[in-house]
């Protein structure tokens, strides 16, 4: 059974970073795309970013040039930069996984395992 545990959530003014992290237990990542969902106020559940086991990652428009997607495997974790936070961006953020050859499309339907979020604030 694979098991998401995300970390790193928060309150920050706009401009400002956040750095998420997701860890995996007792499995192996190397067979798995991960992704980071959120789900804002008021909005459905939005893909921000998915990783592919080669470290190839796609982003919503939204977060482009804003949010960066990393992984590493020996860790067994999923990280999510974010840089130069807007209030549009608070939302409960998701880690997600699932066992992917090459990529998987970046909606909810595409992954069966999931954390259970990590809240994050930006004010204005």
């Amino acid at each position: 059974q694979v098991q998401l545990v995300e970390s790193g959530g928060g309150s920050v003014q706009a401009g400002g970073s956040l750095r998420l992290s997701c860890t995996a237990s007792e499995y192996k990542t190397n067979n798995y795309c991960l992704a980071w969902f959120r789900d804002g106020p008021g909005k459905e559940r939005e893909g921000v970013a998915v990783i592919n086991r080669d470290g190839a990652s796609i982003y919503a428009d939204s977060v482009k040039g804003r949010f960066t997607i990393s992984r590493d495997n020996a860790k067994n974790a999923l990280y999510l930069q974010m840089n130069s936070l807007k209030p549009e961006d608070t939302a409960m953020y998701y880690c997600a996984a699932e066992m992917c050859t090459w990529f998987l499309p970046l909606i909810p339907s595409a992954f069966n395992y999931w954390g259970q979020g990590t809240q994050v604030t930006i004010s204005s």
